[in-house]
């Protein structure tokens, strides 16, 4: 049953694990497909979950049991390791279809990707087979007082088989109803690491106080770590990723990238819809129609060619993460690094303005509450921010001008 949101700063209890294992998908074709097929059924409430901030449950469990939360789990542990390319148009496709429900996603599928990298064998054969079963991870990354993203006041302290994490987070996506919630805690040497907790776990208390105006049902709020204790098997060196060149940092961003291709589309499919349905024809334009308004014309023709430039290099970041994890190096980093940051240049600025361009097309009535198309906007322009692009275009101009390569770590 879907959930009503509510904002008064109470711990919401934990959700259970599934009872029955997840559907693994075969290949590539078949997760292409299984996501437009939930994309279909995730559509037709997404208007009302913005409106009332009703958190998708029923939608996340569907998504999680798909198989689609185990794409990137590597065949060598049962996985279907589809490509790169693939993972990104999957999370396009659910993002068209609500950009919260495909943003959920993005830290769990980020995580499986570090655990390919950093963990050794016993823990990945651990973690993957529970990722398989169908367990959701969401995340306590991010902290709201800290100077920078990156610096990170949460700790953990060694107890022989298990470490004690103290600290408090924000824009935790997924976590309030994910069953594990990695938290990204700092040991005594200042590394970072992913300290995989039960969701329920006693001292992690998950609060509903997310109030952006857009991305509305991430499931995010303050996640409160009061000594919580985290058996050592779920303790992930994910520092690791970043003391090397890894491709980590790149797979974190392309998801980002595929969330906002997501938004553009939805939006310019919106625009037609309202144009060719219950826009007028302006005054002076002699016509009888909206659609044969040249200007529009011209302007829906620019945003369909913007937004496949934005959507062709999404695959082609895709093709340079697959080269980077088959064979990670400075070269092929970096590589990966800067076509995912041309991509997140590209779907940001689509994204923006195909939101904005949807109302000066479709004109004064498409902003009536009764079709909440600003949703579009609102999740454009919150999601947007994640990355800022001035400074992927200071990524760009450091390596072609200057050689240099970009920085290592998840916002890279």
């Amino acid at each position: 049953m879907n959930v009503t949101a509510k904002t008064d700063r109470v711990a919401v209890p934990g959700v259970k694990p599934p009872e029955k294992p997840a559907r693994i998908v075969k290949d590539d074709a078949e997760a292409i497909a299984v996501a437009h097929r939930l994309a279909a059924e995730f559509v037709k409430g997404s208007a009302d979950r913005d409106r009332e901030r009703i958190w998708p449950a029923e939608e996340l469990d569907a998504f999680s049991q798909s198989g689609l939360w185990s794409i990137n789990v590597p065949k060598a542990f049962g996985g279907p390791e589809v490509s790169y390319v693939t993972l990104a148009k999957v999370v396009e496709i659910i993002s068209e279809a609500d950009s919260s429900i495909g943003q959920i996603s993005q830290n769990h599928l980020g995580v499986v990707a570090a655990i390919r990298t950093v963990s050794d064998k016993a823990q990945q054969e651990l973690l993957f087979g529970e990722i398989l079963k169908g367990t959701r991870f969401g995340n306590a990354f991010s902290e709201f007082g800290s100077k920078r993203a990156v610096d990170f006041e949460t700790r953990f302290v060694d107890h022989g088989d298990h470490v004690v994490v103290n600290g408090q987070k924000f824009y935790s996506s997924g976590a309030l109803l994910a069953h594990k919630v990695p938290i990204v805690a700092l040991d005594d040497e200042g590394r970072a690491w992913y300290a995989i907790a039960d969701r329920d776990a006693p001292g992690l208390t998950v609060i509903d106080d997310w109030s952006s105006f857009g991305q509305r049902t991430t499931l995010s709020g303050t996640v409160i770590l009061d000594n919580v204790k985290v058996d050592k098997a779920w303790l992930v060196p994910g520092y690791k990723g970043y003391d090397k060149p890894t491709a980590d940092g790149a797979i974190f961003q392309i998801i980002q990238v595929a969330v906002d291709t997501g938004i553009a589309s939805a939006a310019i499919k919106e625009t037609i819809d309202f144009v060719r349905t219950k826009s007028r024809a302006w005054v002076d334009s002699g016509l009888d129609h909206a659609w044969d308004d040249p200007y529009t014309i011209q302007a829906v023709g620019a945003l369909q060619l913007r937004l496949h430039a934005a959507q062709a290099l999404l695959e082609k970041a895709g093709y340079a993460i697959d080269r980077a994890v088959a064979d990670p190096n400075a070269d092929t980093v970096a590589e990966a690094q800067v076509f995912t940051a041309e991509a997140k240049i590209l779907s940001t600025e689509i994204a923006i303005e195909a939101t904005n361009k949807l109302f000066e097309l479709a004109g004064t009535r498409s902003t009536l509450a009764e079709h909440n198309l600003d949703r579009h906007w609102r999740n454009a322009r919150t999601h947007t921010l994640h990355d800022p692009v001035r400074w992927k275009y200071s990524i760009l101009g450091k390596y072609f001008l200057n050689g240099e390569k970009p920085p290592l770590h998840a916002w890279s």
